[in-house]
């Protein structure tokens, strides 16, 4: 699954975004900054809300999830 992500500015950010999703169970995520998205591995039938929630619970936007 892929996450377009507003509001991250520096490695830090995105640091906070990894963390944030790989706090889900069974989640784990790699952030790239430059094109401001996560690339999210996770356990079948996960929500996708679940996903975001995590994300703007960190501070960021999520505008669209693939």
């Amino acid at each position: 699954m892929k996450l377009t992500i507003e509001g991250m500015m520096c490695m830090h950010c995105a640091a906070r975004v990894k963390k944030a999703l790989e706090g889900i169970q069974g989640v784990s995520a790699e952030v790239d900054l430059e094109s401001k998205s996560a690339s999210v591995t996770c356990p079948e039938g996960t929500d996708p809300a679940l996903l975001k929630a995590a994300v703007e619970k960190a501070g960021y936007t999520v505008t669209s999830i693939q």
